[in-house]
């Protein structure tokens, strides 16, 4: 949203389809196509390198609520350790799908894995509001895994265990905030607040060192899938991923460009640059903007590079994040790369009423779909 520059930088990206988009690209060219696309993707990401050999190293084994829990964390070459939670039915015994549970951004990111899974009885009051305003009140790692699968739920780039400490940035930018361990809900809402601040320093520091911020946090998230698709417990063959919001924007790069991910669920999550560009960036976060990739390639082409793997979006109607008009042009962009790939079946887009959500009526409907191609 940039005012009276939006139209002339809106001229700068044709409305036409870009010189790598999979819409009615010929048959005999999709497969030639769509690896121009990916490396263009990367290219443009700027990803820093993906770290090889990364060993889970399990920190406690319970069960709790009739799943097998792990709690989990692995070492990168930069940060804090990640933490993550692995659930899957207890008693379960041979190889089991696996999925990938992606968080949200929130704007909270002082939690990261317990916005969407639970461990025990004991909830922090704002993880049970924020689970109340965008999941009807579930953790849906945990429904999903009741089903019979193996979830991976793992902290974000900048969320929970992998959070920017203050002890690691200068004073000069602190604004204020004495202490990021207050787990109070004042303690935890001022921590999110300096957070929100403080995405535009990352990100220009992200930039400065020939990187951006997609391009880390999907190689963050391509390390947990590593690690899921090594577990004796999960078939390689049967995973998939999904998350709402900031989760369904980390679906679009992760899904989009490792077919590892062989089925996937889009949530609340999908619209075009033009969209970004013209009305709805004020919104959204530093997280979802590769430069130059606009003139190439539109937003939900980037999910179409897995085509014809298995795809659901989820939106609802009245999601104040997006204008109605570009997610139906998204939804009009992905049914044509998927009519392109010759599996036009393979990709569905449900709308729902409501604002920004991945409720329980919507959880079943994705929960669905990885069963129908996972099972």
């Amino acid at each position: 949203m940039i005012g009276a520059y939006g139209p002339w930088a809106a001229s700068l990206v044709p409305d036409a389809p870009g010189p790598l988009s999979l819409q009615q690209c010929p048959p005999g060219e999709f497969a030639a196509r769509r690896a121009a696309a990916r490396a263009r993707v990367t290219a443009c990401m700027a990803p820093p390198p993906r770290p090889e050999a990364i060993v889970a190293e399990v920190r406690r084994s319970f069960v709790y609520d009739g799943l097998a829990v792990e709690e989990i964390s692995w070492r990168l070459p930069y940060g804090p350790p990640t933490h993550a939670l692995v659930l899957k039915p207890a008693g379960a015994t041979g190889r089991l799908p696996g999925v990938l549970a992606l968080h949200d951004h929130g704007r909270f990111k002082f939690f990261g894995k317990e916005k969407i899974a639970q461990t025990g009885r004991a909830i922090h009051p704002l993880v049970v509001q924020h689970r109340a305003d965008a999941y009807e009140g579930l953790a849906w790692a945990n429904e999903l895994a009741h089903r019979g699968y193996v979830v991976l739920v793992h902290d974000a780039y900048a969320f929970g265990s992998r959070k920017v400490r203050l002890a690691d940035t200068p004073p000069v930018i602190h604004g204020g905030l004495k202490d990021d361990t207050d787990d109070s809900p004042a303690g935890i809402a001022a921590y999110n607040d300096w957070a929100a601040e403080h995405e535009h320093v990352m990100a220009k520091s992200l930039f400065s060192a020939g990187t951006t911020w997609p391009g880390v946090f999907a190689v963050e998230d391509r390390v947990a899938l590593d690690v899921l698709c090594a577990r004796a417990d999960v078939d390689p063959a049967r995973v998939g991923c999904g998350g709402l919001s900031g989760g369904g924007l980390r679906t679009v790069f992760l899904a989009g460009m490792d077919d590892r991910i062989r089925c996937t669920v889009c949530v609340g999550m999908m619209t075009t640059w033009r969209d970004y560009l013209l009305h709805k960036s004020y919104t959204h976060t530093w997280m979802c903007y590769v430069p130059l990739l606009p003139r190439d390639l539109d937003y939900p082409e980037i999910l179409g590079l897995r085509a014809p793997l298995p795809t659901l979006v989820l939106n609802t109607r009245d999601d104040p994040f997006f204008s109605r008009s570009e997610m139906e042009r998204a939804d009009g962009m992905l049914k044509n790369v998927y009519a392109a790939s010759g599996q036009p079946e393979s990709y569905r887009c449900s709308w729902y009423p409501g604002d920004h959500q991945f409720n329980r009526a919507m959880q079943t409907e994705a929960f669905g779909w990885f069963d129908r191609w996972l099972k």
